[in-house]
């Protein structure tokens, strides 16, 4: 059976404080949040004011405040796309992403709910079915922001049946390997090549379940694509999927993104 994770066994209960080791939020400031901070321009994170910036929307805003917001495909450097709906929040018990939602005062948002938490739980377990995940296997293992929020899901089994796509490796790249067994379509890498590298390498193809990604050269592949292995699109991949060559298991456990203190040992 596949593995939501590798060499890690300390469970965190979702919304619990964050584990050492767990996904630090981008800009956390431990003095925001607390209880009176921002209370006139602020709104209701699982009851704790968050104060607001403009132009936040809630993600932002609560992950500024020392808040965990469970997320795959949103990327402080990209624009928000709202593809993997694992951000959902209710907002005045309406359900909306939190990555794309526009923070307003006098908000009440619900994050870890009993109903959320299953929710992600499932959406996670059917990324996990729908592609090919073996953990301990894989370069980005400790790494993987997809193998962090199931273990912060506490998922433990795959719950549905398998889809074992057989999807061909792109070895092609002298310097950039991408495996679409792996690829849950977060676009991360399409936002990354256009907005950050200005150069549209990658696109999403296809419905449904036969949605991938697509690559912009004459062959198709990433060989004779423009993408550069200094590009931030070939290091933006929340999971194993877009990984620069020769570089895998370079870290030891332990001292991984995501290790805790149980792996530390």
């Amino acid at each position: 059976m596949n593995s939501p994770r590798a060499s890690s066994h300390l469970r965190c209960e979702p919304g619990a404080p964050p584990l050492r080791g767990s996904l630090p939020p981008e800009g956390a400031d431990p003095g925001l949040g607390r209880p009176g901070a921002g209370s006139v321009n602020s709104f209701s994170f699982d009851g704790q004011p968050v104060p607001l910036q403009p132009g936040d929307t809630i993600l932002q805003a609560a992950q500024r405040a020392g808040h965990e917001v469970p997320h795959l495909c949103w990327h402080p450097e990209v624009s928000a796309s709202a593809s993997c709906r694992v951000c959902t929040v209710l907002v005045d018990g309406r359900p909306v992403a939190a990555c794309t939602t526009a923070a307003a005062a006098g908000q009440r948002v619900d994050c870890h709910t009993a109903d959320l938490r299953a929710q992600r739980l499932h959406l996670l377990q059917m990324l996990f079915v729908e592609g090919n995940h073996f953990c301990p296997g894989c370069e980005k293992s400790g790494h993987c922001l997809l193998q962090h929020q199931a273990e912060r899901a506490g998922m433990t089994d795959l719950h549905y049946e398998t889809l074992n796509p057989e999807r061909p490796v792109d070895a092609s790249h002298p310097d950039v390997l991408f495996e679409p067994n792996r690829c849950i379509l977060c676009q991360l890498c399409v936002r990354a090549s256009d907005e950050l590298d200005g150069k549209q390498v990658f696109a999403i193809g296809g419905h449904g379940i036969g949605a991938h990604l697509l690559i912009d050269s004459p062959s198709g592949r990433l060989g004779d694509s423009a993408l550069s292995v200094d590009d931030r699109a070939a290091h933006i991949c929340p999971v194993g999927a877009l990984l620069p060559k020769r570089v895998g298991f370079a870290v030891p456990i332990g001292q991984r993104t995501f290790d805790n203190g149980e792996t530390r040992g």
